[in-house]
């Protein structure tokens, strides 16, 4: 076979079997330009921080004004396009509009951030600085990006929310869906095989592990047998709780309740009382109070909580 053959046949491809771009029509947001639109962001929630040269304090206006101006440029042409590919009836005027509402949120977001900074470094005895969480803490980016994504969600903006994400999902190996709630000092430990779903909910002041799943623990489908958008599938997690690793807490009527911590490798599907723990003894699920612990595990639990400035 010759390239012209393979040439012919990739067309033929194409028009047979689908899945290219807009080609002749509306086109699609691309990559590149989602890839460096969030970089530009985290460059404005964080100044100074990814430079290439040294950045001094009186260069910080000129250099925020006119990366506000690009990303102002980039966002409303990769917003217009999304409109367009969901055929909004007005797609030039309102991704001009949704564009500035996503950027007048900025210094909201980036109050946010900052606690996510703090609980990281509050919630790790080996960082040594909160330099050292944002330049080297992958959590730092997913859910920067994440809260970013989240404005553009809630605003009803397709395709690019889950671009964004999907770029930290990439660089990160956690998959935070736009659509989740998440409240202030949010911390994800080691950030690495984390899928939290479109609708789950997190409170503040939540720490979780490497491969912790808040996943949905069935689809309903319609008549035809295709799942059913916008129901609630996935679980909440309230205040001052900890997930340890590769729990998997699954299902929208599932609810962990405040001041709880779930332990390693644990599955649930049912919801758990405030002020519990819940492991496996042997084969079991034990979820139980926390005030009826054992002396050594109330120890360990007790620094834990002095770390995080919790009080139950």
């Amino acid at each position: 076979m010759t390239l012209d053959d393979i040439t012919k046949a990739l067309l033929a491809s194409y028009e047979t079997e689908g899945g290219i771009n807009h080609l002749d029509g509306i086109n699609l947001p691309s990559d590149e330009s989602v890839n460096r639109l969030a970089s530009d962001f985290m460059h404005l929630l964080f100044p100074g921080f990814f430079e290439q040269t040294a950045l001094s304090k009186k260069d910080v206006p000129a250099l925020t004004a006119k990366r506000l101006a690009d990303v102002q440029t980039s966002l409303s042409a990769n917003i217009e396009k999304a409109l367009r590919h969901a055929r909004d009836p007005e797609p030039a005027a309102r991704s001009a509009k949704v564009a500035m509402q996503v950027l007048e949120r900025l210094p909201h977001v980036r109050q946010i951030v900052q606690t996510d900074v703090q609980a990281a470094y509050n919630g790790d005895p080996a960082a040594r600085s909160t330099e050292e969480i944002i330049l080297a803490y992958p959590c730092v980016l997913v859910i920067s990006l994440q809260r970013i994504a989240h404005e553009l969600y809630k605003l009803g903006v397709p395709l690019l929310p889950r671009m964004i994400t999907e770029y930290a999902h990439e660089r990160t190996g956690t998959d935070i869906h736009p659509g989740a709630q998440i409240g202030t000092h949010f911390f994800i430990d080691h950030c690495t095989g984390v899928v939290v779903g479109e609708t789950a909910r997190i409170g503040n002041h939540v720490k979780i592990y490497q491969g912790v799943t808040l996943g949905a623990k069935s689809f309903e489908v319609d008549n035809d047998g295709n799942p059913i958008k916008g129901v609630k599938r996935h679980p909440d997690i309230d205040d001052h709780v900890t997930i340890y690793a590769h729990a998997t807490i699954l299902g929208g009527d599932t609810k962990i309740g405040a001041h709880s911590i779930i332990g390693a490798n644990v599955w649930i599907l049912e919801p758990v009382p405030a002020n519990s723990i819940a492991y496996y003894k042997n084969e079991n699920l034990v979820i139980r109070s926390r005030r009826k612990k054992e002396k050594a595990v109330e120890c360990r639990e007790a620094a834990e909580l002095q770390a995080w400035d919790w009080s139950i």
